[in-house]
């Protein structure tokens, strides 16, 4: 049946191009699934902590019952230095890039480089709204889930609770998720936007730091392994979002024009 003119919808029909969208609604349910997974069976993050954890005979003081020792890469002096590093760096990176941001609205007319200014708002835009205030501001805050070295199963005085669970006790810079893994994930993100003449020779030192820096929480004892997964993934979902979203708005002007 031909749908006459008069019945057709006016105003703008926003279609958001079919490979960017796809990235991101697979992303987004692949982080949904992965929660189900790791919530359905929290033994999967027991296990992985305990493979850093170095358990240690308690003294006479200790209360019947206790489970004494620790992470022995928490105390390392190199890998406290690395992780140092490593948590600053995206930072770093993001002043580079509202720098340049800037740099390119001081260009005008045939000189603006809008495809550079779009990269760099939505690089700037998912470290904003994932790392920053998903991860850090909302999640971590109140979602109360203690971190390893805070639960009686590693020696500390909270009881374990499983990823995505409200029933913690922390009360403030909770393990659930890992803003650490956010930002790294969202380093990752920018190997889409590294010049392809660079590509490969960036490509293995950024994933490089992008794998250790959720590693290290772990084997800190600082991160469960869904909060380091999932916390690396959000990073992901979010610049995918904005992707798709500044695509479909660029899409958009090129129809009416």
């Amino acid at each position: 049946m031909t749908v006459s003119s008069k019945n057709r919808p006016r105003g703008p029909i926003i279609r958001l191009p079919q490979t960017t969208f796809g990235a991101f609604m697979l992303l987004f349910w692949t982080w949904w699934a992965l929660l189900i997974v790791f919530r359905a069976f929290p033994g999967i993050d027991i296990y992985f902590s305990q493979l850093f954890f170095l358990r240690t005979d308690c003294d006479a003081a200790a209360a019947a019952g206790s489970v004494c020792g620790g992470f022995p890469y928490r105390d390392s002096g190199n890998f406290d230095l690395l992780r140092t590093v490593f948590f600053r760096l995206p930072y770093v990176v993001a002043i580079v890039m509202v720098w340049k941001l800037i740099e390119c609205h001081q260009q005008h007319g045939a000189s603006f480089n809008v495809g550079r200014a779009r990269k760099l708002k939505v690089a700037l835009g998912t470290l904003l709204i994932g790392p920053v205030l998903l991860v850090n501001v909302i999640l971590k805050e109140h979602w109360g889930r203690p971190r390893p070295i805070q639960t009686d199963i590693f020696g500390g005085a909270l009881h374990f609770v499983e990823a995505g669970s409200l029933a913690g006790k922390c009360v403030s810079n909770c393990s659930f998720i890992s803003g650490e893994a956010a930002s790294a994930g969202w380093l990752f993100c920018l190997l889409l936007f590294v010049p392809k003449s660079l590509r490969y020779a960036v490509a293995a030192p950024l994933a490089a730091v992008s794998i250790l820096t959720p590693a290290m929480r772990l084997s800190f004892g600082a991160h469960y392994l869904s909060d380091v997964v999932l916390g690396w993934l959000s990073s992901l979902v979010v610049f995918a979002a904005l992707l798709a979203l500044t695509e479909s708005q660029q899409h958009q002007k090129n129809s009416e024009n």
